[in-house]
């Protein structure tokens, strides 16, 4: 049997109803768009250690689809767990007696920066965004204080919130996948368990959120005007052109997320606390990526503790 044979099997038989549609999408891209075209034609039997070795450094060189050139190492890492988890399934069926893609030597995974946003730049954000006409602008502050990944904001139903008790909800996310070359928004449920969480509001932020509810005549906290959800693209291009507008520098809207864990971390709260807020499974990625600070912050402390320093 031919490896794109094999795939399409495992693909449609064994992964298409145990993944979410969004990750079952980006697998059958990968399979239809790198896999395929270079190593589809080789029966099982012959993907050597040499044929994977090969195929993985042609992608590291020049598989970006778009440039001909380098593919990002996590975009090669993702492409090779498709290949070792549809052949490791193939050996558990007897279908080959034995696989090699555990002899694949991998380049190590990029770990994404992590960009806030200054104090001074997060509170004229803020009021621009709170004395803003348009109901949507809360959602960037919303975002701030409670580290809201953007799909999880605009799946956010006002039945979400619980005003008697000052908490919301996130158990579902809004994303878009491409379906027969036409771009659909899904509402499903979290990446993962851990996502699933409810989240204390501020007060302040509760209070704001009561006086928007009263006007509101739609289901979803930020929708369109037809009550519809919002496009994830739409609403990062609303938060790029506020940033232009004050003239803060560029970060892409994912950085509200790490300005509500930079902010939370500068005011001591506890890891584990942080890491249930934030969804995440396991709170030493928290540590990991939060425990450092802003350089502005840093300064500021060792200002504090050269106070200390007597120069009489």
């Amino acid at each position: 049997m031919k490896l794109n044979e094999w795939l399409d099997i495992w693909l449609n038989k064994y992964v298409k109803h145990t993944v979410k549609l969004r990750t079952f999408e980006r697998y059958k891209y990968n399979v239809e768009k790198h896999i395929n075209p270079e190593i589809g034609d080789y029966d099982l039997n012959n993907l050597s250690a040499s044929v994977l070795q090969d195929f993985v450094l042609k992608k590291l060189e020049s598989g970006n689809l778009k440039t001909g050139g380098q593919l990002a190492n996590n975009s090669v890492i993702g492409i090779v767990n498709i290949i070792k988890a549809a052949l490791s399934q193939a050996v558990s069926f007897e279908i080959i007696q034995k696989e090699y893609s555990n002899k694949i030597k991998l380049p190590a995974p990029t770990e994404k920066p992590v960009n806030a946003f200054e104090k001074q730049e997060q509170q004229k954000i803020e009021q621009y965004c709170l004395n803003s006409k348009k109901q949507n602008h809360i959602g960037i502050v919303i975002c701030l204080y409670t580290g809201l990944r953007i799909g999880e904001l605009l799946a956010l139903t006002w039945d979400d919130i619980d005003f008697a008790n000052g908490l919301m909800k996130v158990d579902k996310e809004a994303y878009k996948i491409k379906q027969n070359g036409v771009w659909h928004t899904i509402i499903d449920k979290p990446k993962t368990k851990s996502s699933i969480r409810v989240i204390p509001l501020p007060k302040t932020l509760l209070s704001k959120l009561k006086d928007i509810k009263k006007k509101s005549k739609n289901e979803h906290i930020i929708s369109t005007r037809e009550n519809k959800v919002v496009d994830t693209r739409s609403y990062q291009k609303t938060f790029e052109r506020i940033l232009r507008k004050l003239n803060i520098p560029y970060k892409n809207f994912h950085s509200l997320r790490h300005t509500f864990a930079t902010r939370a971390v500068e005011l001591g709260i506890d890891v584990k606390s942080l890491a249930e807020i934030m969804g995440h499974k396991n709170p030493t990625v928290t540590l990991q990526r939060y425990t450092h600070s802003l350089l502005s912050y840093k300064t500021d402390m060792m200002n504090k503790l050269g106070k200390m320093l007597n120069m009489d």
